[in-house]
């Protein structure tokens, strides 16, 4: 069964979109991501443009991460203040990138820039989890207990002002680094399509010190607000955002999403970090291969965007 995509202007099997979306949102409530990171690649891998890959993965974005959030908050996953704290950052950094994307799409290079950011971000960022993941089994398997902040241990972060008390993740600590992770967060939710959980859970993990367990909920907290406002924002101004592919992708990532969480709770921190990361440099790996190896049609008609 085929549905027509009017903002893509293609046909796609209905079931395939409904697969994908279901995959990428156990996914996310596997691992506490947005999910964007696979679902704008494989988007594109069937033939939909990157900018509206980008516009509408936001959208199953949404839809993912709430289903998601909504099981961690009942399971009290999730630190409220921290979450709404990096949503002040993350509004900013996604206005931001809807404009970069706009001015982009003008000059006719948002595809190669899309492509060559995936890389980089997913290159560097899995490299980086894969490494931490292995040597924390390794520490494991060896007997001995991977490294943790001890009573007295301090870094750069505790000395920024604007101080704040965290009930729920237990942190005393400035609000200007959660901030400044939303910010780039956002950014990246405009540009790239994704909720960028495979930024912010390092980043809550080993900068702000969060636990595992809140981490994930907080994560998938602030990509609800800061995912609809791209969406919002995309629709609006760049005219991107395919509700039909939407909608599909959004009634599988829903269901997808619940049985995600709980088999995530079935597993170890270090055991889903590193699956994470695996994921994280395939995705990587593709993008890259398709960057240099030839394409079936050396020759392609484009047209630039017009318009104020």
């Amino acid at each position: 069964m085929y549905v027509y995509l009017p903002i893509a202007e293609m046909s796609v099997n209905v079931l395939v979109l409904l697969g994908l979306g279901a995959a990428v949102g156990f996914l996310s409530g596997l691992f506490g991501v947005g999910g964007g990171f696979l679902m704008t690649p494989l988007l594109m891998f069937l033939g939909i443009s990157p900018a509206v890959a980008v516009a509408t993965g936001t959208a199953h974005v949404v839809a993912s991460s709430v289903s998601g959030a909504v099981a961690q908050y009942q399971r009290n996953n999730v630190d409220i203040k921290m979450g709404l704290i990096m949503c002040l950052g993350g509004l900013v950094g996604t206005i931001v990138g809807v404009e970069t994307v706009r001015v982009l799409r003008k000059a006719g290079q948002f595809d190669l820039v899309i492509s060559l950011t995936y890389v980089t971000f997913l290159g560097v960022i899995g490299a980086l989890m894969l490494i931490e993941s292995i040597n924390t089994w390794r520490k494991s398997q060896a007997g001995g207990v991977p490294t943790a902040r001890k009573s007295g241990q301090h870094s750069w972060v505790d000395g920024l002002p604007f101080k704040m008390r965290f009930h729920r993740s237990k942190l005393y600590i400035s609000a200007i680094p959660p901030i400044c992770i939303g910010m780039f967060v956002g950014f990246m939710a405009a540009v790239m399509g994704i909720g960028g959980g495979f930024v912010v859970i390092p980043a809550m993990i080993y900068l702000l010190r969060m636990s595992t367990n809140v981490v994930v909920g907080t994560s998938l907290f602030q990509i609800v607000f800061v995912a609809a406002l791209a969406t919002i924002l995309h629709a609006m101004q760049n005219k991107t955002v395919d509700v039909m592919l939407a909608l599909a992708l959004m009634a599988g990532g829903v269901f997808g999403a619940q049985y995600g969480t709980v088999v995530g709770d079935k597993l170890r921190g270090d055991h889903w970090r590193l699956g994470l990361a695996v994921l994280v440099l395939a995705v990587c790996f593709r993008m890259s291969f398709d960057l240099m190896a030839t394409p079936a049609d050396l020759y392609s008609f484009g047209v630039l965007q017009r318009g104020p």
